[in-house]
C-alpha cells in the first residue's frame, strides 16, 4: 500500500451505510487425472471489494461522491472506508476489550507492535485504526501505548518483557482506493440523481 498517495479522510457515512460487498480470496482449483481437484491459495489473504452506488439517490448525495471522488483524482489517492460489518477488533455490535486479540509476544527490547486481527489461523494487518479507540494489554493487564493512527502500530513507554503476551482492541477504518476512473452519473426528476456503479477496492499492503 502506498501511504505516500494516501488521504487521512474517510469516505462520508451516508455512502458508507449502503455499501454491498466483502471478502475476495483467489484459489485455483486444478482437476486431477483421476477425477479429483488439487486447490491451491494463490493469495495468502482475502481483499475486500465494496459498490457504494446504491447509496446515490438524490443529486445531494450525488455532489458529494463527486466531489469526494475529484479530490481523490478518481484512483489515485486511497481513504478510508468503514466496513460496517467488519469494523473493530472483537465481535460486531461489542465493545472495545484490551484483550480481544493477540498482536505479538514481548522479547524485552521490542516497543512497537502492529495491530492484526486474527480470522482463524490468518492474520489481517491493521493499517487504520481509528483514532482514541485503541487499548493495549501486557499479560492481560491493561497498559498505556501510543497509536500512530495511519499505520496501525502501538508503542510502549517500556518494553514487555520477555514472553510477555501482547494484546489490543480497537475500532479500525479500511485502506481504500476507487476502482474506477469514472461515474456514470444519471440526474433524474424530483431531485433524484443515480450513479450505475462505484466499486471500491482495498489497498493491501
Amino acid at each position: 500500500m502506498s501511504l505516500a498517495q494516501f488521504h487521512e479522510v474517510s469516505l462520508p457515512m451516508p455512502l458508507a451505510l449502503a455499501a454491498s460487498g466483502g471478502p475476495e480470496r483467489r484459489v485455483e482449483v486444478v482437476p486431477l487425472a483421476g477425477g479429483g481437484e488439487a486447490r491451491n491459495a494463490v493469495w495468502a489473504g482475502s481483499r475486500r471489494r465494496w459498490d457504494v452506488g446504491s447509496a446515490v439517490t438524490r443529486v445531494e448525495t450525488l455532489q458529494v461522491l463527486v466531489n469526494f471522488f475529484e479530490a481523490r483524482g478518481g484512483r489515485l489517492h486511497g481513504f478510508r472506508f468503514r466496513d460496517r460489518l467488519d469494523d473493530r477488533s472483537g465481535l460486531p455490535g461489542t465493545e472495545v476489550s484490551p484483550i480481544d486479540q493477540v498482536i505479538g509476544t514481548g522479547d524485552g527490547e521490542t516497543v512497537h507492535f502492529p495491530l492484526t486481527k486474527a480470522y482463524g489461523d490468518w492474520r489481517r494487518r491493521i493499517w487504520k485504526p481509528v483514532a482514541g479507540s485503541v487499548r493495549a494489554a501486557v499479560n492481560g493487564v491493561e497498559t498505556s501505548a501510543t497509536v500512530d493512527v495511519s499505520t496501525g502500530v502501538i508503542a510502549f513507554a517500556v518494553p514487555p518483557e520477555a514472553g510477555a503476551v501482547i494484546t489490543a482492541g480497537f475500532l479500525f477504518d479500511c485502506p481504500v482506493q476507487f476502482d474506477t476512473d469514472r461515474l456514470d452519473v444519471n440526474i433524474e426528476a424530483f431531485g433524484a440523481g443515480r450513479v450505475i456503479r462505484v466499486p471500491l477496492i482495498e489497498l493491501i499492503g
